[in-house]
């Protein structure tokens, strides 16, 4: 019983030591910071992501699991990721 006491104190962050919560503050800190500049670096899929919600906020699925499967294996995707790049290179 000992045992799962101690898994379940682990699951739950305010039975954190103050150093556990530290180096957890630490690790979703630097966590954002390396997303931020994957994304930044990575214009495509900000342009995925804004597309999908932009098409799904026009056409309103009733099935959004649907939707999303349909939008993102669609054939024509890295053709209009890949032409929307290179517009916003030539306007920069």
């Amino acid at each position: 019983m000992a045992n799962l006491t101690g898994t379940i104190k682990g699951l739950y962050p305010e039975t954190l030591s103050p150093e556990q919560l530290e180096k957890l503050r630490g690790f979703k800190i630097q966590t954002r910071i390396t997303n931020e500049k994957y994304l930044r670096t990575h214009k495509e899929v900000e342009l995925l992501i804004s597309g999908f919600f932009r098409e799904m906020f026009l056409k309103r699925p009733d099935n959004i699991p649907e939707f999303a499967a349909d939008y993102f294996t669609d054939p024509r995707l890295p053709n209009k990721i890949h032409m929307q790049l290179i517009k916003e290179k030539k306007a920069a």
